[in-house]
């Protein structure tokens, strides 16, 4: 079916020569028996028109294919047929005048000729009519692809905004903390880290997948906030080389992850935090923590990771990994190379 995708004139023309020595082996086959009887003028005359039949039918065919595949737009195999079968009356007229002028003995009403032309008619007909419905049915998996990309996109952008509102009422609580405090300086310097990590994640809408570098970017600028909020009880420790920096990783991946630690632990001068960012040998992110479990488990549908396991199946078409030791929490994330 590619065959016809381009529409070059060089395939159109091969398919029209090809065709042609099928619609006249009877008259090759013919053709040695024929100019036995025949010498002199008369030979070359015979085999003159053998040819102008051949380039005749090839030139059919040509013009045929390519009206079906460039005019007739229509579904309806039975009005191709008729567009179609109307061209064919009119080349088999013209072929049966230049027959007359330039031969007198034409074979222009014998039943193979008008089986030749029927079979033109009806093959080039079929080719026009399997061509158009492939063309349709490409431009519906097309749409149908479209739309399954749109509907990727707004599941994903959904899962990404969940985010936005618990985060949101977090940074209010730990800006009213400061303003308690009245440290100008601080919350000034807080407030400042907040709109970075705001335009972060309202930028995220039109963004799937990012660099490492740019998602450790908004960590380094949510650290500022985390260390404010638990007075450097919160440590953040990124070790990661700088070659790893540009593989990809779903936006706002990093994001749940610290909000876990939080939400799930206690983090106080006896329970001193610290979030380890390194790859493994399995070239995974591996984001771990101590485990220090709050006395009073937190109220809470573990929408975050679950959030973070479906956004990653839909970008990615991978599956993170959660590991709970215990003592130490990891969550392990496949990156994606930029040069796949």
């Amino acid at each position: 079916m590619n065959l016809f995708d381009s529409y070059s004139s060089f395939k159109l023309m091969l398919i029209s020569m090809v065709s042609a020595l099928f619609v006249v082996y009877p008259n090759i086959a013919c053709l040695p028996w024929e100019l036995s009887f025949l010498d002199g003028e008369v030979y070359t005359r015979h085999i003159v028109f053998f040819t102008f039949r051949f380039l005749f039918f090839a030139s059919l065919i040509w013009i045929l294919i390519s009206f079906n595949l460039r005019k007739i737009k229509m579904y309806s195999a039975k009005k191709r047929f008729w567009s179609v079968f109307s061209i064919t009356i009119i080349a088999y007229l013209l072929y049966v005048a230049i027959s007359y002028l330039c031969c007198t003995k034409a074979d222009c009403f014998t039943s193979i000729l008008l089986f030749q032309f029927l079979v033109v008619c009806i093959v080039c007909t079929f080719i026009g009519h399997v061509s158009y419905l492939y063309s349709v049915q490409r431009k519906k998996e097309q749409e149908i692809e479209l739309l399954r990309i749109e509907n990727l996109e707004s599941r994903c952008n959904a899962l990404a905004n969940q985010i936005n509102p618990h985060f949101f009422f977090n940074s209010l609580n730990g800006l009213t903390a400061l303003i308690r405090r009245q440290d100008d300086e601080v919350t000034l310097e807080y407030v400042n880290k907040l709109s970075d990590v705001f335009r972060y994640i309202l930028q995220s809408d039109k963004k799937g997948l990012v660099t490492l570098k740019e998602e450790l970017e908004f960590v380094d600028a949510f650290r500022y906030m985390m260390e404010v909020r638990f007075a450097n009880k919160l440590v953040f420790d990124i070790d990661v080389d700088d070659d790893m920096m540009n593989l990809k990783i779903p936006v706002l991946s990093l994001l749940p992850i610290i909000d876990n630690v939080v939400v799930h632990n206690m983090i106080d001068s006896l329970h001193k935090m610290t979030i380890s960012f390194r790859f493994n040998e399995s070239f995974e992110l591996v984001v771990s923590n101590p485990v220090y479990p709050k006395l009073t488990p937190p109220v809470t549908n573990g929408t975050g990771l679950r959030n973070l396991e479906n956004r990653f199946l839909l970008l990615m078409n991978e599956q993170i990994r959660i590991e709970d030791k215990g003592d130490t929490f990891s969550v392990y994330l496949p990156l994606k190379s930029t040069l796949k």
